[in-house]
């Protein structure tokens, strides 16, 4: 999807593709313990997986079922290091979202 800016979404309607992939992204972050993990890691700047089952009381499985989802919906990426990954939030991605139901 490309960065909408709000002065497009005012001067046109927003096409069928770019809604079904923001309702994509939206319904990813529409989950309370997705929604703790996203502000955990960007109040943080970077986050190991192995931190944050204890920072929402999920197991580690869980955990990484719901990053999983925050990642291929673009809004957090994942880097390997050594045996854990680490996760940062996609600024740019949040902040298109913004842009887009602002």
């Amino acid at each position: 999807m490309e960065a909408l800016e709000c002065d497009r979404l005012l001067s046109s309607t927003l096409s069928g593709e770019d809604a079904a992939e923001l309702a994509r992204v939206l319904k990813a972050l529409a989950d309370p313990v997705r929604l703790q993990l996203v502000n955990t890691i960007a109040r943080s700047g970077e986050a190991c997986a192995c931190d944050l089952p204890s920072v929402v009381g999920k197991t580690q499985a869980t955990v990484s079922h719901h990053l999983g989802l925050l990642v291929r919906a673009g809004i957090l990426e994942r880097e390997q290091r050594g045996k854990w990954a680490w996760f940062r939030v996609r600024a740019e991605r949040l902040v298109e979202i913004c842009e887009v139901i602002c």
